[in-house]
């Protein structure tokens, strides 16, 4: 059939800013122009514009995207951010409805662009042609990289007429809506492995009950399905433009009437069971660890690598402690942790919402060097906090009080705007937010973590005096899960104690090992993984981790992908068994694999024990790194989740 082609229908800048071309945005699904042609553009106004003369067809809930339809059957979506739909519509508002007719042109919102960067999202607003495969003859886009102002024209279209194709009568792909739902469902592991189901505006986002059922092969090669990716605790299947009509098309095949659907990803998905609810936000808060850490993993890893080439050069007697090089190298590895709170406070506080900047003052706060100080004299020097008894504790690299503080950050902050006038916020809200998030971690947190941590001290020293064995399996399979919420720093006093009074520790070993299997695990990645950044990122976390410092492995990879943290613990279990059964002790404050000296018994030389450690210590890299392989079959390893929060 001949196609001819109609007039050039103009298109223009939705938002004054830098239009760039689409394959450099950041998220694939859009720069591989799964979701049609199109541009983007870097806002620098709030104003947003109709791009086209036509109808409002669709607004999502949380008004981050809209669509529009032209006379002409063109459809157009209009996304706001990226990630957006996580502010819950906080920064948009709208002046149009759907059914509205538009003018290209008219104004028909307003996006706060400074409150959605402050929450870490990126601002680029994002035009596409959704049935531009269809549609569409020819894109004229204007130059790249230039700055159009809203509402002037920057692109032109040309269609494709069918002699025998209306306009507006584009038909459905040709695989049913049903054909398709029911396909997705059997792929991912059948109705009774869907736990909840909700979408967004290109996809659908399944929680699971088991993952591992679901078969990304198989979901990827049906007819209607763009993307597959496991992000967020969640199994998304990217649609695209007719993803409203599949979920629609699914809810009765699940056996779930359309009053009781969630329409949009903001709402909370239904959960049947009590431990489904705690499984969920337990990953939501893992999810945001991991986040939080990610754009720091390479600055720990290189750190720990740092550090641990130090204590080689230091224990061959090649540097001394007390040459210049020494301190300043000393001093560039240990800045990295002992200020973690600081960046901590930062990188959280944008995934999270609340004021980066007024975190990472926090952070500081918790490291600042008087309060180091206090907290080393604490057991014998009380200090209170506007009349309330403070239980210091050392801060430096903690991570759980500035994840806590980062997400109660937002809410401190919404309070003091409503209780302040607008004229005193810009001078005291921020420091009356450091001051309650500080005092909230200083009188409730810290003691929390304190108490808990002594407590668990103390058990684990009885057990192991009771059974060596019993406790270096319990010791070395949960260890890693007392790092996550620093509970772990009630063992470091105990280790100390160990090496000063006796000049070695059991309990030090078996602390080592699980520094080894998190080494492990991470390697898996590098193993594994197609993307060569993060093969590079895992390969240098695990090596890390081999020196001694778990964060990049912990945080970077292991936590992000739980099966590789499941297996770390279980070769850390039956490491500490091993190493419990051999009596594998420590003479010094080092270990994993590159703190090797630190088991070679003093006055005795190679022997025995270090015989045990090459056993327990190698043992548990290779369990770790061949558990990981198995449990990971199937899992994609990605810089970046590849799906847009749509």
């Amino acid at each position: 059939m001949p196609v001819t082609t109609s007039t050039i229908i103009p298109v223009v800048a939705p938002v004054t800013g830098q239009m760039i071309n689409l394959a450099t945005v950041s998220d694939s699904v859009f720069s591989r122009g799964l979701l049609g042609a199109g541009c983007g553009f870097i806002p620098q106004t709030d104003q947003i514009v109709a791009p086209v003369a036509g109808e409002v067809t669709m607004i999502a809930k949380t008004k981050h995207a809209l669509g529009f339809k032209t006379k002409n059957g063109l459809e157009f979506l209009l996304h706001l951010g990226l990630d957006t739909v996580e502010l819950a519509g906080t920064p948009f508002r709208l002046t149009v409805k759907v059914g509205d007719h538009v003018a290209a042109g008219q104004l028909i919102a307003q996006m706060d662009v400074a409150a959605v960067a402050a929450a870490g999202k990126e601002t680029t607003v994002l035009l596409t042609i959704t049935n531009a495969a269809e549609r569409v003859h020819a894109l004229l886009l204007a130059a790249s990289n230039q700055v159009y102002p809203a509402g002037t024209v920057i692109a032109g279209i040309t269609l494709n007429l069918a002699a025998n194709h209306e306009v507006g009568t584009i038909g459905p792909p040709a695989t049913s809506t049903a054909t398709l739902a029911n396909a997705i469902i059997q792929a991912v592991g059948g109705p009774s492995n869907i736990d909840s189901v909700i979408h967004c505006m290109t996809r659908l986002r399944f929680y699971l009950k088991d993952a591992s059922l679901a078969n990304d092969v198989a979901v990827a090669r049906l007819d209607g399905v763009l993307e597959v990716a496991r992000a967020s605790g969640q199994y998304q299947v990217v649609i695209g433009s007719t993803v409203a009509e599949v979920y629609a098309a699914m809810l009765p095949q699940l056996g779930v009437s359309a009053d009781d659907k969630v329409a949009d990803s903001s709402d909370l998905p239904p959960t049947q069971t009590f431990f489904g609810k705690v499984w969920r936000r337990l990953s939501q808060f893992i999810g945001v660890m991991t986040a939080a850490m990610f754009p720091i993993i390479s600055l720990l890893a290189g750190a720990g690598l740092l550090k641990g080439v130090l204590a080689a050069i230091v224990g061959f007697k090649l540097l001394a402690t007390s040459s210049g090089t020494y301190l300043v190298l000393n001093a560039v590895s240990d800045a990295v942790f002992y200020f973690l709170p600081v960046m901590l406070g930062f990188t959280a506080a944008k995934r999270l919402g609340s004021n980066p900047v007024t975190l990472a003052v926090v952070g500081a706060v918790l490291t600042y060097p008087a309060l180091v100080n206090a907290a080393q004299k604490a057991s014998t020097a009380q200090i209170s906090f506007f009349g309330l008894p403070l239980m210091l504790m050392n801060y430096t690299a903690a991570v759980f009080p500035m994840i806590v503080a980062a997400w109660l950050g937002k809410y401190v902050e919404r309070g003091l705007k409503r209780g302040l006038p607008a004229y005193l916020q810009g001078v005291l809200l921020p420091i009356l937010e450091v001051i309650f998030l500080c005092g909230v971690i200083l009188i409730g947190i810290g003691p929390l973590t304190t108490y808990l941590s002594q407590g668990l001290a103390n058990g684990i020293v009885a057990l192991y005096r009771l059974s060596p064995a019993v406790s270096g399996l319990i010791i070395g399979g949960v260890y890693q899960v007392l790092v996550i919420f620093g509970l772990h720093w009630g063992l470091v006093p105990v280790v100390i104690n160990d090496l000063a009074t006796n000049g070695h520790s059991y309990l030090n070993a078996i602390i080592s090992l699980t520094m080894v299997a998190q080494g492990g695990a991470a390697l898996a990645v590098g193993l594994r993984a197609r993307q060569a950044r993060v093969r590079h990122l895992s390969v240098a976390a695990a090596v890390a981790a081999f020196c001694g410092i778990t964060e990049p492995a912990l945080y970077g990879f292991n936590l992000k992908y739980k099966r590789l943290f499941v297996a770390a613990s279980l070769a850390s279990a039956l490491g500490g068994l091993v190493a419990g059964l051999l009596r594998v002790n420590n003479y010094a404050l080092s270990g994993s694999l590159i703190g090797f000296p630190a088991f070679i018994t003093p006055g005795v030389g190679i022997g025995p024990n270090f015989y045990g450690y090459l056993i327990s210590h190698y043992g548990t890299l290779i369990v770790a790194l061949g558990l990981a392989l198995v449990l990971s079959l199937g899992q994609h390893f990605q810089a970046k989740s590849a799906l847009p929060t749509a």
